[in-house]
């Protein structure tokens, strides 16, 4: 039987947004993080990452480092009883300069990709699920799956309501905390 999830944006939304994490020591989780995701798992909702990480196909770091910053990321986390069920990537970027990544493709958000991938891999229902991020393209990922959106201003959240008033969210909340708080009141 499928399950709702939450499917999270990673820079911005879990950790700071620090341009292009090349450097392990620069992963910061923001301090809600934990409280949230763990509430989360509570819900019996998956709880899966999914993330642009164009930095691969401009040559700034490896998919094993995106790997390992996750792991890292997934250590922090369970310190403070919260769980990732899985992590999803893409690291293409049509403009990249790493031959093997440098195409457009169906994964980089706001494309369904990574959604379509998790919900055949954990068997989710992306209907009754939620996408929750910084950016107007995890929006626009919710819209591609037919998931509710939820915009925060952590991260350039806030610089991104200002850029485009024009579009709006299922909600806008402060950070992930206040969209776990939604999410479990909808």
């Amino acid at each position: 039987m499928t399950r709702p999830a939450v499917f999270l944006d990673r820079d911005g939304t879990i950790i700071e947004d620090v341009g292009f994490l090349d450097v392990i020591d620069k992963l910061v989780l923001f301090p809600w993080s934990v409280d949230a995701i763990r509430a989360c798992n509570r819900s019996g909702m998956a709880v899966v990452v999914v993330t642009n990480q164009s930095g691969v196909a401009r040559g700034y770091f490896s998919e094993a480092f995106v790997d390992e910053a996750h792991r890292v990321l997934s250590a922090r986390l369970a310190a403070g009883g919260a769980r990732i069920d899985a992590y999803y990537h893409c690291p293409h970027h049509p403009e990249g300069s790493v031959a093997a990544y440098a195409r457009p493709c169906d994964c980089r958000k706001p494309a369904r990709g990574l959604v379509d991938c998790a919900a055949r891999d954990l068997d989710l229902d992306p209907r009754r699920s939620f996408v929750v991020g910084d950016k107007w393209i995890d929006v626009g990922l919710a819209q591609a799956v037919g998931a509710r959106g939820i915009l925060v201003r952590s991260g350039t959240g806030a610089a991104e309501i200002r850029r485009r008033p024009d579009l709006t969210a299922d909600a806008i909340v402060d950070n992930l905390a206040a969209a776990v708080s939604w999410i479990l009141l909808a």
